[in-house]
Formats: structure tokens, sequence, C-alpha cells
């Protein structure tokens, strides 16, 4: 069953010293330590689809956080999926280290005002979120770690693969040409030389974006397939909500 869910938007400091806004969801429940989870955003900001997707973790009992990765450069950008010029700047701007500051304060919040459970936390991230997970995994102690059609992990940042913490589980598209299949193949062959629990999962037929349903590329049947997945790799890591 459901939970019902309450969500707010938060402040956190960054250890660089800016200010980063992110948005929460979590269990209306008068419980305390269920896992945590953070949701990384698309390149296109913590926009209503993520807000969406996080909720819809809260729904199954966990303690969300998406933090606005674009905080430097774009305070509450929210771009649009037919304009990908708008959004370049700011993803440009965004460096490795930057990505793994803000993970770190939203790790914080988790553990501390959220309340999560720090021996059952995970992360999950779509687009530019799948390549912030697999850097958060490679610092941070999660249990599980997903990523989306993450762009940008082959070649550049294969380097950290041996410090991975969690297992992951990767989604790819058959049809995506931002990320082609050498690249995919680069990252599992990758995982396997450093004896990395993983999981590989490519939908043939399916483009990148497909879990987003506001995106031209849609894919329903991967979407649907990919979210039951997730949910029972979060379960058979973290345990239960």
């Amino acid at each position: 069953m459901k939970s019902l869910i309450k969500s707010e938007t938060v402040h956190l400091t960054v250890s660089d010293g800016t200010e980063m806004a992110a948005f929460i969801a979590r269990p209306d429940a008068d419980q305390t330590r269920q896992p945590g989870l953070i949701v990384f955003q698309e390149a296109f900001g913590v926009n209503a689809h993520i807000r969406d997707v996080t909720r819809r973790f809260a729904a199954e009992g966990y303690v969300a956080i998406a933090p606005e990765m674009f905080h430097r450069t774009a305070p509450g950008f929210e771009g649009s999926y037919d304009a990908i010029e708008a959004v370049r700047p700011h993803l440009s701007a965004l460096t490795p280290d930057g990505m793994q500051s803000d993970a770190d304060a939203a790790y914080d919040w988790l553990i501390n005002d959220g309340e999560a459970d720090s021996r059952r936390t995970a992360c999950v991230g779509y687009c530019m979120g799948g390549r912030a997970a697999f850097l958060a995994n490679a610092a941070l102690p999660f249990k599980a770690a997903v990523s989306y059609y993450g762009g940008g992990i082959a070649p550049a940042l294969l380097d950290r693969t041996r410090h991975l913490h969690a297992p992951m589980l990767f989604y790819w598209g058959g049809l995506d040409k931002h990320i082609p299949a050498p690249q995919h193949r680069a990252v599992a062959d990758a995982l396997t030389e450093h004896k990395k629990d993983f999981v590989n999962v490519e939908f043939a037929q399916a483009d990148h974006g497909f879990y987003c349903d506001q995106r031209s590329s849609f894919n329903p049947k991967a979407a649907s397939q990919s979210w039951a997945l997730t949910l029972e790799f979060l379960r058979t890591h973290l345990g239960a909500p």
C-alpha cells in the first residue's frame, strides 16, 4: 500500500559556500529512519518531472531529495525539453567536483535533517543525473545506485570505478545516439575488471530519455519495466521500506 506523502523545498549550504535548493518528499507517517534516496536531475533541472519522480519514490516509502545542481549558474532553472541550447551553458559549467559537493550536501540532509537510515541509503539519476549517481557512488557509502542513460561516464570517469561502494543498476537505450553502444560496453568492462557488482540493462527499442513522460522519446514499456526493476533492486539492497 502506497504511503501518503509530504513535500517541500529546503535550502542547503554546499561545501564551496554556495546555497542549493532541493526538493524533498517523504512518507507522511509517524516513523523515523526510513531508507534515504537522492534523486539526481536531468539536464533540464528539478522540473515537474523530477519532482513527480521524487514523490513516486516517497510514496514507496523512501525519504527522497532532489538537489538543484545548477544552483551556481541558474538557481531554480527548469529548461524546456525542446530547447537544449539553453541548457548547455549550465551543463558545461558543472564540474565533477561540484557535482560531488552537491551530492555530499544532499546526503548530509538525508542522514541528519531527513532522519533517513544511514545504513539504507541509495541514489538514482537520470541523463546528467545518471553520471552524478556514478560519481556519488564512488564517494559516499550507499547500498545501491541506479543510473538511467548516464552520459559522460565513459571514458572520462572510468578511473573512479575502483572506488564504487554499492552495486549499480545501469539503463541504456539501444537507439540512443548520445551514448553509443561502445560506451555501454566500456562501463561494463571497467566494472567487470574491478570486480564490482552491477546490472546492465539495454532496452533495444528505447531512445535517450525513455523514462520521462514529458519527452518525445518516452517509451511506456521501457519506463514501466525499468520502474519495477528499480524498485526491486532497491529493495534487494536496502530492504523493504
